[in-house]
């Protein structure tokens, strides 16, 4: 499985490196078009689609991108998009949560597909949009998700149950504890901190998420990157419910040893259009 695991990844780091790096930003945006599209199949998967019906909606969500990007969607100002997703996610985020995986089941499965659609589309926007900002920018974002998953992995293992009597979300996901939550915590906050001394010498025009955050107030910062970790773990354990109520334990199988693309995107679908939010305020 670990060899697997080590394979795929390098893969995986094979094709989404030279696009990020390079020179025009289309071929990053292109190939993200590509990833929204196969989440878009898993998703349908997830909510008892078909094959057919499951491929139309990747057409469907590809389509919609593809349909923006030629509209100049992404050269536009989007702060009210941002928004507004960002709200939606902290809200429903929320709700799922404390309703539990049971009342998921009774949402009416066009609402589901259609709501997956939307965040799979405002997920793709954001990146795209990320990666027009620079590469310092999008990098920032996509390490502060890595950052509090890698801490929150070696403190749960580590200091799990030592501090907190109750894990997490022991109905959604049994395996994640308070104290690897901590551990995220910590690691994104030195992440930031590190990252914006590295910063200093830049040009201003390709700053990173903490330093834009960190030109309104050191204390933004703080606050911006633990709101963000925190919303990292809230996709997490959403998606995490959202397998729980299909009955798998990954997305599918695209990416060996690693599940599937939701499966590595998770924490990135609420923490895109929030960090694009905070960085433009």
């Amino acid at each position: 499985m670990l060899k697997q695991r080590i394979i795929t990844a390098i893969v995986m780091l094979a094709i989404l490196l030279p696009t990020v790096f390079y020179p025009d930003p289309k071929a990053f945006s292109a190939l993200a078009v590509v990833l929204i599209a196969a989440g878009a199949w898993e998703w349908a998967k997830l909510n008892q689609c078909g094959q057919a019906a499951s491929l139309a909606l990747a057409g469907l969500c590809a389509g919609i991108c593809l349909v923006s990007w030629s509209a100049g969607m992404l050269q536009a100002p989007s702060h009210m998009l941002w928004t507004l997703a960002g709200a939606a996610w902290v809200v429903l985020g929320a709700w799922l949560l404390r309703a539990g995986v049971n009342a998921w089941g009774t949402v009416p499965q066009g609402l589901r597909l259609g709501g997956g659609v939307l965040a799979l589309w405002v997920a793709w926007m954001a990146v795209a949009k990320a990666r027009m900002m620079g590469i310092n920018f999008l990098f920032s974002v996509l390490v502060l998700v890595w950052i509090a998953d890698i801490f929150a992995y070696f403190a749960g293992r580590a200091f799990g149950g030592r501090f907190f009597t109750r894990k997490l979300a022991p109905s959604i996901s049994p395996g994640k504890t308070w104290e690897g939550v901590c551990g995220g915590m910590l690691g994104v906050l030195l992440c930031a901190f590190v990252w914006r001394s590295l910063d200093g010498s830049g040009p201003a025009d390709q700053a990173s998420l903490y330093s834009r955050m960190g030109g309104i107030s050191p204390a933004f910062m703080v606050l911006g990157v633990v709101f963000l970790a925190t919303m990292s773990v809230v996709g997490d354990l959403v998606e995490s419910l959202f397998k729980r109520s299909a009955g798998v334990k990954d997305s599918s199988g695209l990416l060996p040893g690693h599940g599937g693309v939701l499966d590595r995107v998770d924490a990135l679908l609420p923490i895109l259009p929030l960090a694009m939010m905070l960085s433009t305020l």
